[in-house]
């Protein structure tokens, strides 16, 4: 029995992406592997933007307030009850005595559940936002999203019983590795680019394309703008968890403009619309932010780095303004469909 195309490209992909990371963490480079952990979570978080932004066409601002939602909730809910009884004392009594910090051999299923939750509950939190925001369109829609992030944050800093307020949030257990990381961005460009293929995702397109025209055809315009943010959200959450157990130490300062600037620049630069191209936006402006990072501390040109990212943002939107992949995707099958046709020809030669 024949594998179908799309199965056997998803199989290569997985097979050769465990296989890096079984090479990685047996190097024991702990800095690239660091370094690796960090590019999965902005993968979540780029292609979870994408499918708020780029699918619908409604440019939100707000999506790294639902990273800080989804870091403090995860993050208190596993906090162990010693932890929690020094550095958070005023804790509401249901709260302080739930301790999400059960393992079974290597796998956190705390954390898991922990994870969860606060996805969930972010994703409620979308939804009642999102019913009123994503009516705007334009501009209005990226400033009233906007505020959102800054009423989180304001929430964040004064919440001192709940997050410590501007005080780093520290003692958070390290649950974050390399499998969870990645399997969180698998699982996210998965579900993302299931979407995409769907009729939700047809309709979150149509709508992008002419709103107008996708109601004359029956479209509606608010339920899949809707649904991208809410799910949208969820990942988001996601990674905020990821994040926040794997730095074990955080501020509400760690989620506002400078993230929210990095996870919009790789999807312009990626292209707003598809899923490889999120991918690859990560991964090309992570990658050229630490090449500068190495730049800026030897030669002491420091802000040199966050100059040329923003030039190449520019560039970018001025020359092409779709990104590098637009809203076309990578197939595995296209990449090696050359060597076919060569290992073909050879044979038809022989024979």
């Amino acid at each position: 029995m024949s594998l179908s195309p799309r199965v056997r490209d998803g199989s290569v992909l997985l097979t050769g992406l465990v296989v890096a990371l079984v090479a990685l963490q047996l190097s024991g480079l702990a800095f690239w592997e660091g370094l690796a952990i960090t590019l999965a979570i902005f993968i979540v978080l780029t292609v979870s933007l994408n499918l708020a932004n780029g699918f619908t066409g409604v440019f939100t601002l707000g999506q790294i307030g639902f990273m800080a939602l989804g870091a403090y909730i995860s993050a208190i809910l596993t906090l162990p009850q010693q932890a929690k009884s020094a550095f958070l004392p005023d804790l509401p009594g249901w709260l302080a005595g739930i301790s999400l910090d059960q393992t079974i051999g290597w796998l956190p299923v705390g954390w898991i559940a922990a994870t969860l939750i606060a996805a969930l509950l972010v994703s409620g939190i979308a939804a009642l936002v999102g019913a009123v925001l994503m009516r705007l369109s334009g501009p209005f829609v990226s400033v009233a999203t906007l505020g959102f992030l800054v009423i989180v944050r304001v929430v964040l800093l004064n919440a001192d019983t709940l997050t410590r307020g501007s005080r780093a949030f520290s003692n958070v257990t390290r649950y974050t590795d390399l499998w969870l990381a990645f399997g969180a961005a698998v699982l996210t460009v998965y579900v993302v680019w299931r979407i995409k293929r769907s009729s939700y995702g047809r309709a979150m397109f149509a709508q992008r394309g002419d709103r107008w025209a996708a109601n004359s055809v029956g479209v509606s315009v608010l339920r899949p703008r809707l649904h991208a943010f809410v799910i949208s959200a969820f990942f988001t959450a996601v990674a905020g968890s990821l994040y926040a157990h794997f730095l074990g130490s955080f501020s509400p300062n760690a989620f506002y403009f400078d993230t929210t600037f990095q996870v919009v620049t790789m999807l312009v630069v990626g292209g707003m619309g598809s899923v490889s191209g999120s991918v690859i936006g990560a991964t090309v402006m992570l990658g050229l932010g630490e090449a500068l990072r190495r730049i800026e501390d030897p030669t002491q040109l420091y802000g040199i780095g966050g100059i040329i990212i923003a030039s190449v943002l520019i560039a970018v939107l001025i020359f092409r303004p779709a990104g590098i992949m637009g809203q076309r995707e990578i197939s595995l099958d296209r990449l090696f469909a050359p060597r076919r046709r060569d290992r073909d020809a050879e044979r038809r030669g022989e024979g």
